[in-house]
């Protein structure tokens, strides 16, 4: 039996895919003799989140593999700091190798590359992912662990491996993933030297995710129609701070707005609050 760990966000849930409960974590798992697989990632964690509630329950598994992919969440925070980002993965790690797993990290892709964004914008999203990446380049040295490089690999930036968020891959993008660790990870008793195929999707191009409980109209593509107000949304928040605030803020901006267009007489007192609320 192989018991095998999986720690980090909503990546490793299996957001994207369109069969619940699969992902690529349990797309590699079919590949090792007896698996036993324990999905512990939570939608939204931070390296520190999968430090403090996930790592424990990993270490009392005693797993013989044990996979921590995360940081994606981290750097869209207002708060970001990479060093205490490192240093959460750089813990966790330590603590899985010490139990006798097998670890396998991943280098994450750049995020303005994925999603398109003028370089005013990619730049600074490209700056914390790399950060992210430097140290858990580090870690994965240090502790020898299988660690890989999704950010060099020039088919992670293909839009047919994405869902229409351009956060999460699909279900091809899944069994790419689950491909790539079981080629760069030549691990004993493989049921298949190539693992999974990421040429058999269920759907040929992105969708919503059906655990998303929701479903607006059909995607209209990749470049255009639903899928583009993510990309501006996805970089204003990593700049300006929490979703929270977001909210607040826009809430607050359609009270003014629908106030205005009832009050005629007071019009350009509540343009000039709705200017500063926007500034």
């Amino acid at each position: 039996m192989t018991r095998f760990a999986a720690l980090g966000d909503s990546i490793t849930v299996g957001m994207g895919d369109p069969a619940p409960g699969r992902g690529w974590a349990a797309l590699l798992a079919g590949t090792l003799p007896q698996p036993e697989l324990h999905n512990l990632a939570t939608l939204g964690a931070l390296a520190a989140d999968v430090e403090r509630a996930q790592l424990p329950a990993a270490t009392a598994l005693r797993p013989d593999v044990a996979s921590v992919v995360v940081g994606i969440n981290d750097t869209l925070r207002g708060d970001f700091d990479p060093e205490r980002t490192g240093l959460s993965v750089d813990r966790t790690v330590a603590a899985l190798r010490a139990a006798g797993a097998e670890v396998l990290t991943v280098r994450l892709p750049d995020p303005g590359q994925m999603f398109g964004l003028p370089g005013a914008l990619a730049r600074p999203l490209a700056r914390r992912m790399r950060a992210v990446n430097a140290a858990v380049d580090e870690v994965a040295r240090r502790y020898g662990t299988v660690h890989l490089d999704v950010a060099r690999d020039p088919a992670t930036y293909e839009r047919r491996y994405w869902s229409v968020d351009r956060l999460h891959p699909n279900e091809r993008g899944h069994r790419l993933i689950a491909c790539r660790f079981t080629r760069c990870w030549a691990h004993p008793g493989s049921r298949s030297a190539r693992g999974p195929t990421p040429s058999r999707p269920a759907r040929r191009r992105p969708g919503w995710p059906r655990c998303t409980g929701w479903r607006p109209r059909a995607p209209r593509g990749w470049s255009g129609g639903h899928a583009t107000w993510f990309r501006p949304w996805w970089a204003w928040r990593c700049a300006s701070g929490s979703a929270s605030a977001a909210k607040s803020r826009n809430r607050g901006l359609r009270s003014l707005r629908k106030l205005r267009n009832r009050n005629i007489r007071n019009r350009k007192v509540l343009d000039r609050k709705i200017w500063h609320w926007s500034a």
